[in-house]
């Protein structure tokens, strides 16, 4: 395991300092994939109906926690069950969630991703492509194709899309475009240059186009369903192991 460490100053003039997490699988294979997800939590609930609320940290079950509890089952599973001609790693972005949330300032987001993708790991490190995952856990999940990932990696989009729905989990992964969501995708395709997409998601019936719970103090476990969190894992594993073998 490696702990990057970074500074970076926040929208607010606060200075954080940053931990990125990175697992390496097969380190040796020249053949890798990145699957990431970011362990931060947003630091106030600015989107919460409860004026009292809106200064405490989010739980972030969802919007951060679920992504990484699937990038530590599939870490575990490579762990039983090693691959030696593909290498994977796993990163986990920190400092995602402490962006500008009255402006629009892009750049004061994903600080972690940002420094990451101009300073990886390993030295000269590439990639075929990455997947990010973000709120992958909440109870009737839709994962729909956001344009950054369309942009940048309309192939592995419409690979992974394909692989999920023949494995019978098309009411996760439906075949809808969504417009861009500023994630940390984003800065891995436009500075570290990996064609990375972006599993999110995607709500119709809210003005955010985010769960209710986004960004507020719901964002707790009770939001979380096994089920979806199955879904996206067998995804990523069957993603894994295909691309292993060629398949993919």
């Amino acid at each position: 395991m490696i702990q990057q460490g970074f500074e970076a100053k926040a929208y607010d003039g606060t200075l954080l300092r940053g931990t990125n997490i990175i697992a390496q699988y097969a380190p040796a294979a020249s053949k890798r994939i990145v699957l990431a997800a970011h362990w931060d939590s947003r630091h106030i609930s600015d989107q919460d109906a409860a004026p009292e609320n809106r200064q405490k940290g989010v739980p972030a079950a969802d919007d951060g926690g679920s992504g990484v509890a699937v990038l530590l089952e599939i870490g575990r599973l490579l762990g039983e069950n090693p691959i030696e001609n593909l290498g994977v790693d796993l990163v986990l972005f920190d400092a995602e969630d402490y962006g500008d949330g009255e402006n629009n300032n892009p750049t004061s987001w994903c600080l972690g991703s940002q420094h990451w993708s101009r300073n990886p790991h390993r030295k000269g490190y590439r990639a075929k492509y990455g997947i990010l995952l973000d709120m992958v856990g909440a109870k009737n999940a839709r994962f729909t194709k956001e344009e950054y990932s369309r942009y940048y990696a309309q192939p592995i989009v419409d690979k992974v899309w394909r692989m999920a729905q023949n494995m019978g989990y098309g009411n996760y992964f439906v075949d809808q475009d969504s417009r861009a969501v500023t994630d940390d995708h984003f800065y891995v395709n436009s500075i570290a240059k990996i064609p990375m997409i972006d599993i999110i998601n995607r709500s119709t019936e809210t003005n955010s186009g985010f769960g209710h719970y986004w960004h507020t103090q719901q964002d707790n476990i009770d939001i979380i369903d096994k089920r979806t969190l199955r879904a996206v894992g067998q995804v990523m594993l069957a993603t894994i192991y295909n691309e292993s073998m060629g398949r993919f």
